[in-house]
């Protein structure tokens, strides 16, 4: 009499799954990350996007410059103060946008332009899922525009992206919004990288695009400058991503480090390598076991079977 012996198939099926799990984990490409981040996944690649959920920052920035009270009658101005490293700090004046600069060494510095009168400034931090921390302290300075009331009024600019990125390589496109002052205006932008500034020229306001390509990571300060027909001007300060990890050196105008969803791809996908194939090996020798045990059960009751 013949018996079949059985395989354990729901443990192979098992280790099989295992292993799929850690070259998938192996594989994937460091253009995957999580969403809200400024990289743009590697053309060609299939990326993974998801949120890890992180309580949002709960220190705020402060302004130290300028002092409440100052007046002005020129542009741009400066001003800064501490934040937490690390995190994005967007500038708001009257409610509107008016620049961003990236928090190293526990502080940030940018300059902004101002609007006719009286200006109610604040800090406000972001981290990279986009979630704002508390306001700053609110500063009002007053700007006293001569030119305004010459020509009755002044270009602005503004953008809703205070950070963006692309991989090293790819063209990096930036939508800022151009308005009032009088055309064609003249755009100069300054990518940070060390190259030479871009110029373009736009016969009329509305939302224009500035565009440029990185050619190796790191994280820059972006500085876009728009002059009108009768020369009064508008500044706006960015931070510009180039995905992946920056070596010392890297950024001309920005912060060393690694910016946000690159560089540490292929670090993930190690700690998840060295996490998992113990598991895995685990696996195999507790299915090697149980196979093993599966075949000299079935020999033994074969052998009953046949003495019986």
């Amino acid at each position: 009499m013949r018996t079949r012996l059985k395989r354990p198939h729901v443990l192979l099926y098992f280790r099989l799954l295992l292993l799929a799990g850690v070259l998938g984990c192996v594989g994937m490409p460091a253009g995957a990350a999580a969403l809200g981040s400024p990289q743009t996944p590697q053309s060609g690649s299939v990326g993974l996007e998801g949120t890890i959920g992180a309580p949002a920052p709960t220190q705020a920035a402060t302004i130290a410059l300028p002092t409440n009270g100052q007046t002005f009658t020129t542009m741009p101005i400066t001003i800064a103060g501490s934040c937490k490293t690390g995190l994005l700090v967007k500038i708001f004046s009257n409610n509107i946008f008016v620049g961003s600069a990236q928090c190293t060494n526990g502080s940030y510095s940018l300059q902004i332009s101002l609007f006719s009168g009286r200006n109610d400034i604040v800090a406000r931090v972001y981290d990279a899922l986009d979630q704002a921390g508390p306001d700053s302290n609110t500063i009002s300075v007053f700007f006293n525009d001569a030119q305004f009331a010459q020509f009755g009024s002044r270009v602005s600019l503004t953008s809703t992206y205070a950070k963006l990125g692309a991989n090293p390589g790819t063209e990096l496109d930036w939508p800022i919004v151009l308005s009032g002052g009088v055309g064609p205006y003249a755009i100069s932008t300054d990518w940070g990288d060390g190259t030479s500034a871009t110029l373009q020229s736009e016969a009329f306001t509305g939302t224009i695009t500035i565009k440029h390509t990185y050619s190796s990571a790191g994280i820059f300060n972006v500085i876009v400058k728009a002059t009108d027909a009768n020369g009064t001007t508008a500044f706006l300060q960015l931070v510009g991503v180039a995905n992946g990890k920056v070596t010392q050196g890297a950024t001309a105008g920005g912060t060393n480090g690694t910016s946000n969803g690159g560089g540490n791809g292929g670090t993930t996908a190690w700690w998840l390598t060295l996490i998992i194939i113990p598991f895995i090996i685990v696996a195999f020798w507790l299915g090697r076991r149980h196979e093993l045990y599966s075949i000299r059960k079935h020999l033994d009751q074969s052998r009953n079977n046949i003495e019986y």
